[in-house]
């Protein structure tokens, strides 16, 4: 055994340096590689997610927001005087109409536009059930007769019946039309609507902008009462409000033809409700925004992703981007992966996914019970995708949102970052041996090694060791030489633990970016933030503990409670500001600007609540928390010179310490734009007002979490 070193020790030094240089070098380049390779495929997997994320919560701002344009749209045209007069007056003319004559050839020639369009079938098909759906199509009523043959049948398209205004026949209704049809044209055009409707109290539909089969039938009688348009003009009925738009779901409508949601609300004054105006919700509008005009690669959405919008019955309710780029592609892909051919066939008979197909997955059953996420799973398509997905509860629809992009794609940056890391790993060893080879040759005397080392030594690198090849007087020298390297490390290491202490205690009084201000020299040390959330904090019942406890035992409390906030408050990104016996202000967004500041600063405020809850659980004690919390404008800087303090001011930092102080109970207290920001995600109940910078703010006390 002790051979093995004396023949290793007879080795060249040559030999010898090339050996290490290879093996140290070959490994560092194997371990920085694989830590490389994996932080980097953890990066870009994650900035994946991310953009789809982003996606998916921009399409739902403007999916909520379009529903909320719409349903303040209506309000506004039902409230006016124009909407009143109109069904006021096509009531009238409607019930005029009762005995208007209709010629036998105009009855006839409605039959058989009835049988042309709703009444044809394959030869196969049943031609007595085809017959029997005609005539409870037809019309009923000589209102609804005399309007169709007069209008219906005047026109061969819709576009041509919507701009029809007086056909000629003297009728009080067609007088009613030539003064209002422009504007509810307008109403439909401005709406991007394929209709609009007046409906009576007794559910008549007594003028369309479409004018197709459905004027003048009873929405509650007739052939339609089961369609979601009758559902909704009962219930905008029966609530009686002039502000109350109701919103029914996509459903197939059969004077259309096609599936169609609505937005229904009254007409009258306050308290005589004469009727609704029903508007059919813009699908192609909507789907212009889902479908980002079809710009799907400028939003990000590479050559395979889309966002789509699901209903609770696991149907589309926007087009399926490959159905838009290529039909034939998108009935093979569906049918392949589980979607029956029939559906297939129909949605391109319709020209639409809309309510034909169907999306069971993962994603959308997750979001339908209230879940937010991203998940990797198979799509409508059968397809292995990425997907952002959300629910949407807007207008009181409840909707899926879902962005979802081809794994392949999504990852292939992934596959090049792999590959290039790969390629350029064994570059670096090809290198790395050269280099080792030219430096064995030219490093042939331990004296030169020697030199290298203390050069490094020079330049500050104390971690230097040379290895001990030989057992001559360079050997010895090189012991002395690792030995002298050992001990400058020490003072090395016992000088920067002394810096970082001195930096350590430093953080503690404020924040690291006005710390290198205050040590480049700078006096005055002010900066204003915008959009900062502050949160004052009291601890009740401490000072009352404190009288029952020794000094000793009442700052152990303080300690702890407090050790336990700034945990949490580093854990959600949060800063402490400052303590005092019983309070603690700290900030989120001052020093590091962040979007989502109001939910960080809640969430803090939440988890001191469970700190004092878990303390009260443990000692039998009775401590609250009394907490405040605003967003709004802050001023930070350093105060006096010899004792520094840093703090923040402002009227912002006023309104929390108001909002927290001036409650009678303990509780988590938040201003109006915290509650706007985090409504959705908790709840809140409107507490009283406070009066800040000559101001009465109003309070919402944090009451759960919805999430």
């Amino acid at each position: 055994m002790p051979e093995t070193p004396r023949r290793f020790s007879r080795i060249s030094i040559q030999s010898k340096l090339l050996l290490m240089l290879l093996l140290t070098s070959v490994l560092s380049v194997a371990v920085v590689g694989a830590i490389g390779f994996q932080s980097g495929r953890e990066s870009l997997r994650e900035s994946v997610f991310e953009q789809l994320t982003l996606i998916r919560s921009a399409q739902a701002r403007m999916l909520e927001k379009a529903m909320r344009d719409l349903t303040s749209s209506m309000v506004v045209y039902t409230r006016g005087s124009t909407a009143e007069q109109a069904i006021a007056a096509f009531t009238a003319g409607y019930d005029e109409l009762r005995d208007a004559e209709v010629p036998p050839e105009r009855q006839q020639a409605l039959v058989e536009f009835y049988q042309r369009n709703y009444g044809e079938t394959d030869a196969d098909a049943d031609r007595d059930a085809a017959q029997a759906r005609v005539q409870a199509l037809l019309p009923r009523g000589n209102s609804q007769r005399y309007l169709q043959t007069t209008y219906t049948l005047a026109a061969d398209t819709p576009e041509d019946r919507i701009e029809l205004d007086d056909p000629g026949d003297g009728s009080a209704w067609s007088a009613t039309n030539a003064q209002y049809n422009e504007f509810f044209r307008q109403v439909i055009k401005r709406q991007h609507s394929a209709d609009a409707l007046l409906i009576d109290a007794r559910g008549n539909v007594v003028y369309s902008v479409g004018k197709g089969i459905d004027l003048g039938t009873n929405i509650q009688y007739g052939p339609y009462r089961g369609s979601n348009l009758a559902e909704a003009f009962k219930e905008a009925m029966n609530s009686n409000s002039l502000d109350e738009v109701v919103v029914r779901d996509f459903d197939t409508y059969q004077p259309s033809g096609i599936p169609t949601a609505w937005m229904v609300s009254p007409i009258g004054p306050a308290g005589n409700v004469q009727g609704v105006m029903a508007l059919a919700l813009p699908v192609d509008n909507l789907n212009r925004g889902l479908t980002f005009n079809g710009d799907w690669q400028g939003a990000g959405l590479g050559k395979t992703g889309e966002t789509i919008l699901v209903g609770p019955d696991l149907l589309m309710r926007s087009e399926s981007r490959l159905f838009l780029e290529d039909p034939d592609a998108y009935r093979s892909d569906v049918v392949a992966a589980g979607t029956p051919v029939e559906v297939a066939d129909e949605a391109i008979r319709q020209g639409s996914t809309i309510l034909v197909q169907p999306v069971d997955t993962d994603a959308v059953g997750q979001a339908l019970q209230g879940a937010t996420g991203t998940l990797i799973t198979e799509d409508y398509e059968g397809r292995r995708t990425l997907q952002a997905y959300s629910p949407v509860q807007t207008a009181g629809l409840n909707w899926v949102l879902v962005a979802k992009i081809d794994v392949a794609e999504a990852f292939a940056p992934v596959a090049t970052f792999t590959r290039t890391l790969v390629l350029s790993t064994v570059a670096i060893v090809l290198v790395v041996c050269i280099a080792a080879l030219l430096l064995a040759r030219v490093f042939v005397r331990p004296i030169r090694r020697l030199e290298t080392g203390a050069e490094q030594i020079g330049a500050g690198d104390f971690d230097v060791e040379l290895p001990v090849t030989s057992r001559d007087e360079f050997g010895d020298l090189t012991r002395a030489f690792n030995q002298m390297s050992s001990n400058l490390q020490t003072k090395e290491r016992q000088l920067t633990e002394q810096r970082a202490e001195n930096h350590r205690l430093l953080l503690s009084l404020m924040p690291e970016p006005v710390l290198e201000r205050y040590r480049d020299g700078e006096e005055n040390i002010a900066e204003e933030h915008q959009d900062v959330t502050v949160l004052f904090a009291n601890v009740d019942g401490l000072d009352d503990l404190a009288e029952q406890l020794t000094a000793q035992e009442s700052l152990g409390v303080v300690n702890r409670l407090v050790r336990q906030f700034d945990a949490a408050a580093d854990n959600l990104g949060v800063e402490r500001v400052r303590t005092l016996h019983d309070g603690y202000l700290a900030s989120c967004g001052l020093t590091v600007p962040r979007l989502d500041s109001a939910r960080r600063t809640v969430d803090l405020a939440v988890e001191m609540q469970h700190i004092i809850d878990r303390f009260n659980g443990e000692t039998g004690h009775r401590l609250s928390l009394r907490a405040g919390i605003n967003t709004g404008i802050v001023t930070s800087g350093l105060l006096g010179q010899s004792n520094l303090v840093y703090d923040i001011w402002g009227s912002a930092v006023n309104l929390a310490y108001q909002a927290h102080k001036s409650p009678a109970t303990a509780g988590v207290y938040v201003t109006r734009p915290v509650y706007e920001a985090m409504r959705d995600l908790r709840d809140f109940t409107a507490d009283g007002e406070v009066v800040a910078n000559d101001r009465v703010e109003r309070l919402w006390r944090l009451s759960g979490d919805r999430r």
